[in-house]
């Protein structure tokens, strides 16, 4: 069985919190030079790469610049900073609920990516805390979608990000959500949905297929109201508070499932219709999905912890507000 390849520690600085890009080089291929890799494998094109290895900001293990005529050398690894997006800024807070030495506990506002991923990459809640924190080790044991609000968990030491993160694979944490959605008489609640969702890259929407339920979600009414202006559109009339139970963690599963039930929960751009993505810099009417309790027993300290959010859901509080903007 072939080894893992050791990577070496990265010879350039974090910047604004932002990791540098880790390039390694096939083991296998025919270039003869590393620039004529990195003009094919990246999408910069050849002038971006050759004024980055003229400018000495591509770098080799050892930290020194790479020549542009540098041999090509199988295995080899590379870094370099890339050019970060103009982004706009998420005009909203991001709240600690705890830290200790071995995790940290974030409360993410909506509209504000988990990790750095396409065009969010400063604007993140991983490179804010690094900053924030002053951790650039600083990692995410697990996801929330730039949409959703709440509870997140990071990790303090990359040797023990695994444990925490096999919590989430091994469906050891209890994740508890709340959503605003359209109140339904008819609907018989609580239930247990569960179904099968595939989520095909490139597609921004999520589906139910026939198959083995790989998807498992129970839904609860938590209160509703009746005759007032969020009665407009839906459904039987009013809307509703729900607390949402996943047992397993398909993408957008909660989204799915209640838009399957027929109560797709408020601000959803992608279902039942698709009208997204949401542009960055659009703070309007914000997903009413929220991540409101995290509870799991730490695996390197033995401390059982429960946390909670403490963001409210503006279309349950304050529609008009969330309706008007």
């Amino acid at each position: 069985m072939r080894r893992k390849p050791r990577i070496p520690p990265s010879p350039l600085p974090q910047r604004d919190g932002v990791d540098p890009v880790r390039v390694r080089l096939p083991v296998e291929g025919a270039w003869g030079t590393v620039r004529e890799h990195l003009v094919e494998r990246l999408a910069a094109g050849a002038g971006v790469i050759d004024g980055m290895l003229d400018a000495g900001l591509i770098v080799g293990a050892d930290g020194l610049p790479v020549a542009s005529d540098a041999v090509y050398v199988p295995g080899m690894f590379v870094w370099f900073h890339r050019e970060l997006p103009a982004e706009a800024r998420v005009p909203f807070p991001l709240e600690i609920v705890y830290r200790d030495e071995h995790i940290v506990v974030a409360d993410k506002p909506h509209f504000l990516a988990t990790t750095p991923r396409g065009s969010h990459v400063a604007q993140t809640a991983l490179a804010r805390l690094r900053r924030k924190l002053g951790i650039p080790a600083l990692g995410a044991a697990h996801r929330l979608d730039r949409l959703t609000a709440g509870l997140v968990l990071f990790t303090v030491r990359p040797e023990e990000r695994g444990a925490y993160q096999s919590l989430f694979r091994d469906r050891l944490v209890r994740k508890e959500y709340e959503a605003v959605a359209p109140y339904r008489e008819s609907l018989e609640l609580p239930r247990t949905v569960r179904s099968r969702i595939e989520k095909e890259r490139g597609v921004m929407a999520a589906r139910e297929v026939p198959g083995e339920p790989n998807a498992v979600s129970r839904i609860e009414l938590v209160e509703h109201r009746d005759g007032d202006r969020g009665a407009a559109g839906n459904g039987d009339g009013g809307r509703a508070r729900y607390r949402l139970l996943p047992s397993t963690g398909q993408t957008h599963q909660l989204r799915v499932h209640m838009n399957a039930l027929g109560v797709p929960i408020l601000g959803d751009p992608l279902y039942p219709v698709v009208t997204g993505p949401v542009p960055a810099g659009d703070f309007r009417r914000p997903l009413q999905l929220l991540a409101r309790v995290l509870e799991f027993t730490d695996p390197v300290t033995g401390r059982e912890h429960s946390f909670v959010s403490g963001r409210t859901l503006q279309a349950w509080s304050a529609y008009d507000d969330w309706a008007d903007r």
